[in-house]
């Protein structure tokens, strides 16, 4: 039987060129390497699964080629890319920094440095969740980091920046890395669907960026779990089955029914959510989110910011006009008020039932002031 490949590690991208949503970044690297005005020093930081150890690893690669191209793009044909291709490169280091935190690992890997590269120019050493490391560890690395040997590149990645010394930041160029935006994820999940031979609705995909929350590599981890629950044809109704995610749907429905001041049938609406399994902390979360989102669709100046696929799109722009700006301004301060009381009190869903209340009577208290 075949072994079968993440798509986080059969999709990683292999140059600048294939990197996503990081174009600055790309470029500001790939110019640096263009001009050779490369660092000593470099700190990769953003949230998790956007790309910084990758990028790390795409510099390493293409600053040790013994032929990059126009674009400072690696050959792949060299000597030094083919052992890094192979994972067999001698040249680029890779250390754990959650694991290996202590005064003794950052003296044996300072005691590394001093090697020269056996093929290529540099030495790189990727140190992960720097941010990790313990001060006595941090002091024990700064002079290596001030004035490292002229092949050494030295290339940290962390997820948290303000936890790191600023002695460590003064000595490094900052590259901040940003989260994926969801129409960005949705093209490479479309990308790689195409090559796998999988069927699948945009709104699909759209739920998977959105459960991904900003991380590509979060979203192909999903992508993969959906493709097994689902098989080669990925559809919305299956994709929210399987990651149980509360449908567009209701959202668009409690709304309608709030408008129009229906306790009666948004408290039927709110227990057929809850026999789905559904949590009722989630849907309090959802409802602020979706009156935020119908706000935002209300300008087309703001559209922008509304991150979700075309036809639910054209579902917010189409409530968004039929709600009165009053009635949203005051259904997020309610529902904000609630998520307050909600952590704190003892009958949760009793809570839940009266903010459904509260919304209802927006419209017909502002018609009796």
């Amino acid at each position: 039987m075949e072994n079968f490949i993440v798509s986080a590690r059969k999709y990683r991208p292999a140059s600048f060129d294939t990197v996503v949503g990081q174009l600055s970044i790309t470029s500001t690297l790939r110019n640096a390497i263009l001009n050779r005005q490369l660092a000593q020093a470099y700190l990769f930081c953003g949230p998790r699964g956007v790309g910084k150890t990758t990028c790390a690893r795409i510099f390493a690669k293409t600053i040790n080629c013994m032929n990059p191209g126009p674009q400072a793009e690696p050959c792949n044909e060299c000597e030094s890319c083919r052992a890094f291709n192979t994972g067999r490169s001698l040249n680029i280091h890779e250390l754990d920094a959650a694991s290996n935190n202590s005064v003794d690992d950052i003296r044996s890997l300072v005691d590394q440095v001093r090697i020269l590269p056996q093929i290529g120019k540099y030495s790189v050493y990727i140190i992960d969740e720097v941010h990790m490391l313990s001060t006595s560890a941090f002091n024990a690395f700064l002079k290596t980091l001030e004035e490292p040997p002229a092949h050494a590149v030295f290339i940290l990645a962390t997820t948290e920046k303000h936890k790191i010394l600023p002695t460590i930041l003064s000595r490094c160029q900052i590259y901040d890395f940003n989260r994926m935006k969801a129409g960005d994820t949705v093209s490479h999940l479309k990308y790689i669907a195409e090559k796998e031979g999988i069927k699948a609705e945009s709104e699909a995909l759209d739920v998977i960026a959105q459960k991904a929350d900003g991380a590509m590599r979060d979203a192909l981890s999903i992508f993969d779990q959906v493709v097994s629950f689902c098989g080669p044809e990925l559809t919305y109704a299956k994709v929210i089955e399987n990651l149980n995610v509360l449908d567009y749907e209701y959202y668009f429905r409690l709304t309608d029914l709030f408008r129009e001041g229906k306790v009666g049938e948004s408290f039927l609406l709110f227990n057929e959510i809850l026999e789905k399994g559904f949590d009722a902390g989630h849907l309090l979360a959802g409802l602020g989110k979706h009156f935020r989102d119908v706000l935002v669709a209300r300008d087309s100046a703001t559209l922008q910011l509304l991150e979700v696929s075309a036809g639910i799109r054209e579902r917010y722009v189409q409530q968004a006009a039929d709600t009165p700006v009053d009635f949203l301004y005051e259904a997020l301060r309610v529902t904000d008020q609630c998520e307050g009381q909600y952590k704190v009190r003892m009958d949760k869903k009793l809570c839940i039932e009266i903010t459904l209340i509260k919304l209802c009577q927006i419209l017909e208290l502002k018609k009796k002031i």
